[in-house]
């Protein structure tokens, strides 16, 4: 009887050993669940980076094959005008109230 009851604290003890392993060593539940979710951040962000390399790529081709839109990107990022035309450039109304230009002085 007491040969038993040694082999039963004897498989208990192990089990307990073998369950704290499981949950908190470095191959454990915790390290599984922070690289899981070290893994769910890092595919979210290469799926952002997918999305935006399809919409230059779709930029890249319409840049490619479409006058169109190649004269409207010109025109609006680089400021070109036709023959004849004026352009106007306003300052961004971040600056002061008065602009930048203003011949008013504070006393």
């Amino acid at each position: 009887m007491r040969g038993r009851i040694v082999l039963v604290t004897l498989l208990l003890i192990i089990n307990l050993f073998l369950l704290g392993r499981l949950i908190w060593s470095d191959q454990g539940i915790f390290a599984y669940l922070e690289l899981k979710g070290r893994y769910d951040s890092l595919q979210q962000k290469l799926d952002d980076v997918d999305g935006k390399s399809l919409d230059l790529s779709q930029e890249i081709r319409k840049l490619k094959s479409d006058k169109g839109y190649q004269e409207k990107v010109v025109r609006e990022r680089m400021n070109f005008v036709k023959k004849d035309e004026l352009l106007y450039i306003f300052p961004d109304e971040k600056g002061k109230p008065g602009g930048e230009g203003t011949d008013e002085r504070e006393n």
